[in-house]
Formats: C-alpha cells, structure tokens, sequence
C-alpha cells in the first residue's frame, strides 16, 4: 500500500530516486501518442479512406484539447491532490486508445484522439508540480533534468516501434499498444507514487476564484513571456516531428521504418542537453545555463540552413545531424525555464505548470495545423521556419531579463 503521508525527501531517499523514473513514465505518454503512429499515416488513410490532410489533423485533433484541458489538470490537482487526479488521466487515456484502436472511420479516430488529448497532458503537467512539491533550488533543477533525461528516450523508440507494429500487426496495433503503456503506467504509480500536495496545502475549487486566478496567470506578463519563451523553443525543433510523415518520405527519401533518422539525433541531443544541466545545477545559474542553451540552439539553425542550401538532394544523416546541438541547447534552457516560470507563483504551482503546458501545447496544434503543412516540402523552408521560431523565443526572453531588472 501507498501512505498518503509525504515527507520531503532527502539527497538520496528512495522517493527522491524513484519520483525521476514515475515522473518520466507519466511524461511519456505525451510522445508516444504523437510519434508512435507518425509512420503508419500512409496505412490509416487507406484503411479508413481519408486523404494525407486528414490524417495529418489528427495531430491537431490531439493537441488541441491537450492545450485546452492542460489548464485544468494542474489547477484540478491543486484542490483534490495530485495522485488522484494522475491515476485517472491515465485510465481515461487508456480507455481513449481502445476506442481508437476500434474505429472505423476518420471521424471516429479524431474524436478518440481528442479524448486522449484531454487526458493526455495529466502526467506531465502535474508532474512538473510535484518536482516543486518535493524539492527546490539544485535538487530541483536535478529532478526536472533527469526527468527530461528519462523522458528523451520516448521519442526516439516510439516511431522505431510504431513502424515495426504497423508492419507486423496493422496500424491498429500501435492504439492497442497505447492502451496497454497507460494501463502499466497506472499500475505503477498506484503502487508508488505518493501523495506530496498535504491537504492544507490545497486550493479551494471554487468557480470565482478559480475565474480569478486564471486572470491572474494569464495577464501575468513575467508567465506570458516565459511560457511562449518555452513554447517557441520546442516548437523550433517539434515542427520536424510534426513534418515527419511527409518531410521524411519526400525531402529525405526515408521509408516508414527509418524515422529513427530523424528521432535519434534529437533524443541523443535532449539526453545530452538534460545530463549537462542536471550535472551544473549549482555550479552554473540558471540564466547561465538559458544563455549557453541559446547559442547552441541559434547555431545548430544557422548549420541547418547553411545545409539546406548547399546539401542538395539532402541526405541523412548530415539534414538531421544539427538537431543534435539544437536539443542540446533546448534541454539545457528547459529546466531552468521552467523552474523561473514556477517560481512566480508559490501557492498555484499546479495552475503554473497548467498555464505552461496550455501554451506550449497551443502553439504545437498551430503548428501542426497551420505551419508543418506550409513547411514540409522543404529543407529550407523548415530551417527557415525553426530560425522565426527561436527569434521569437530568443526575444521574449530578452524581455523578461530586462523587465525583471528595472
């Protein structure tokens, strides 16, 4: 039996070496029921008769409640605890996978899909509250990072295994396969993740105050830069994840099963990324650790441009090789980020880490909506649109140092 009771854990405790794995368990499902099934669209629109687009959107289908739904789950687990709240996102995201294992038209998979997405983001988004439950300054920027470490390994199996299910067992395979990873999930934390938000710690559900803090967070302008800041860091690189499906098999000439071309890089990239920042954690600051992360990632831009004008036909593994640095760059900035953006709000922790979710999983369904489409022809075209993506951040952040300054 899990105790309810939580102690702060010290260096070393079996909690605080078991919440990194619990937590980058729960932080996998996000990559999973994005990049598992990357590699049989071609399978799914035969199979249900809709076309390329169609299938593509269900991408958006996913993201958007994710986004939606990302601004409650933190704010649900403020008030009635975190444990609960994660055991029953994730026995809804398994029930979620089945139906979409079973459906029958391309309607059908989109709503199953945005089912998941409602339910998709818990882990992670209340996951990041419990690392400041538990832990603050160092050993919390450790946490975050080897979070982020564990949680690397996701992206570059799931496509892996995604095409391989697909090629063995049908598409269908990879839901049944989703359901099957949230039902272990569940199980584990059932068994072992505790309850770390102490009843008196906890925030009343109440509509107007609720109303209240959200206007707050949301007109916040140290929250509003910071979480762009990280939302416009990521999508710099997720636009390729988000391409995928036709960037790999046109641009780069790669079948279904060779998605690893593009994965692998970016998760050796986010490991490194993490490792560093998990290893400098008070030896560095943060703001130095934001700033090293910025000029890995602005270089590994400027080599993927140089590439796509000079490289032609583009060819792995020099066209994906750069995302290497670029999510280097991005793990190293990630933790700090994100800990600068908890820190503003002491006593709605769950609700912060909510309104970050909410923006980075916003501006990933815009992506996959409006920007992957416009962009996936060309090697060019996605370099240029991951340079406006990190100009973007770059600025933001650059803002908020000087306004916090003043």
């Amino acid at each position: 039996m899990v105790s309810n009771e939580f102690q702060v854990p010290g260096r070393g405790s079996p909690l605080q070496r078991r919440l990194p794995w619990i937590l980058a368990g729960l932080s996998t499902l996000g990559p999973f029921a994005i990049d598992t099934y990357l590699p049989s669209f071609g399978a799914i629109a035969a199979d249900l008769g809709a076309t390329e687009l169609q299938v593509q959107q269900s991408l958006t289908a996913y993201m958007l409640p994710f986004a939606i739904m990302a601004l409650w789950h933190g704010a649900v687990s403020d008030a009635l605890g975190r444990r609960r709240v994660v055991l029953a996102g994730l026995i809804v995201f398994a029930l979620a996978s089945v139906g979409a294992a079973l459906a029958t038209s391309i309607g059908e998979l989109w709503f199953w899909r945005a089912i998941q997405g409602a339910v998709g983001g818990t882990g992670m988004t209340v996951g990041r509250a419990v690392v400041r439950d538990v832990a603050d300054g160092p050993m919390a920027q450790r946490m975050m990072s080897q979070v982020t470490m564990m949680f690397a390994v996701a992206p570059a199996i799931a496509p892996i295994l995604g095409g391989w299910l697909a090629e063995q067992f049908g598409w269908r395979s990879i839901f049944w396969f989703l359901a099957a990873v949230a039902a272990l999930i569940a199980c584990a934390c059932a068994r072992w993740l505790p309850e770390t938000l102490p009843r008196e710690r906890r925030q009343p559900m109440q509509a107007a105050s609720l109303l209240q803090a959200y206007r707050g967070l949301f007109t916040h302008a140290g929250f509003l830069r910071l979480a762009f800041t990280l939302g416009l860091n990521f999508a710099g690189f997720f636009v390729y994840v988000l391409a995928a499906p036709v960037y790999l098999p046109r641009v780069l000439g790669l079948e279904n099963t060779q998605f690893a071309w593009l994965f692998i890089p970016a998760v050796a990239g986010t490991m490194l990324g993490a490792f560093a920042s998990s290893r400098l954690a008070g030896r560095l600051s943060r703001l130095q650790c934001i700033r090293i992360g910025y000029g890995l990632m602005f270089a590994a831009v400027m080599a993927q441009i140089a590439m796509a004008i000079g490289l032609e036909p583009q060819r792995v593994p020099w066209a994906t090789l750069p995302l290497v640095v670029y999510n280097t760059g991005l793990a190293l900035a990630m933790a700090s980020l994100q800990l600068m953006l908890l820190d503003l709000f002491d006593t709605r922790r769950g609700m912060a880490s909510s309104g970050m979710a909410f923006t980075q999983s916003a501006t990933n369904a815009a992506v996959a909506a409006l920007v992957a489409p416009l962009l996936w022809h060309s090697a060019l075209a996605m370099a240029l649109g991951a340079l406006a993506s990190l100009l973007g951040a770059a600025a933001l952040f650059a803002w908020h140092q000087r306004s916090t300054k003043r």
